[in-house]
C-alpha cells in the first residue's frame, strides 16, 4: 500500500540568483507533518525543449558531436534545442533536425517526456522519433559546424561503451527507441 503525500505550503519564495538562462529561487516550504525546510530550485526559460532520435532508412541513428559547457568538452548525443516561442514540441524537433544534421523528417513521432533533475530543476524534454529523412538545411544558433555521427542502431550496446556518450538524456531516448522499434544488439 503506498501513502499518498500532500504537496507542502510554499511559505515564502525569493529570486536569489539570475542569468540570462536561468533563475535560482529560494523557497520556504511546511511540510503537512509541520517540518519546514527551505529548498533552492533553478527555474529553466519555461520553453520546454525538445530531442530528436534520428533513423535512416538503412536503420542508422545520426547522432551530433558538440562542444558542451558544462563538461568542457565534446560529447555525443541526439540532436536537441529549445522550443522557440510560438513552436509545437513536433515543429521545434524538426528544426533542429534541420539546424543541426541538414535533414527534415517527414514522419515524427513523440515518444516520450523526461524530467530534467525534477528535485532542484522544473525543465523537462520531449523525446521524438524521426524517421523518412530527407536533405533540408536551416541556419542554426551554434557556434561551429556539428559533425554528424551515423551508428547503427542495431549495434547501440558499443554505442553505451563510447567514453563521449554519457548524457543521460541520450541514454534513456536510446533504450526508449530501443524498445519501440524491437532492435536487438548484434
Amino acid at each position: 500500500m503506498t501513502k499518498t503525500n500532500r504537496l507542502p505550503e510554499i511559505t515564502d519564495r525569493k529570486t536569489v540568483a539570475k542569468s540570462r538562462l536561468f533563475a535560482i529561487e529560494q523557497i520556504d516550504l511546511t511540510f503537512s507533518n509541520g517540518e519546514q525546510r527551505e529548498y533552492e530550485r533553478m527555474q529553466g526559460a519555461g520553453r520546454g525543449a525538445v530531442m530528436v532520435v534520428p533513423i535512416t532508412e538503412k536503420g542508422e541513428l545520426l547522432l551530433v558531436r558538440e562542444y558542451c559547457a558544462g563538461t568542457h568538452s565534446y560529447e555525443l548525443g541526439f540532436p536537441k534545442g529549445l522550443i522557440d516561442p510560438g513552436e509545437t514540441g513536433a515543429e521545434a524537433a524538426n528544426r533542429e533536425l534541420q539546424e543541426e544534421i541538414g535533414f527534415a523528417a517527414k514522419s515524427l513521432t513523440h515518444l516520450h517526456d523526461v524530467a530534467l533533475a525534477p528535485a532542484f530543476f522544473n525543465a523537462s524534454m520531449q523525446i521524438f522519433v524521426a524517421k523518412q529523412l530527407t536533405p533540408s538545411v536551416l541556419p542554426g544558433d551554434e557556434p561551429e559546424p556539428l559533425e554528424v555521427v551515423p551508428w547503427p542502431i542495431d549495434n547501440y550496446s558499443e554505442l553505451l561503451q563510447q567514453p563521449d556518450f554519457k548524457e543521460a538524456r541520450s541514454i534513456a531516448a536510446l533504450m526508449l527507441v530501443r524498445d519501440k522499434e524491437g532492435v536487438h544488439d548484434r
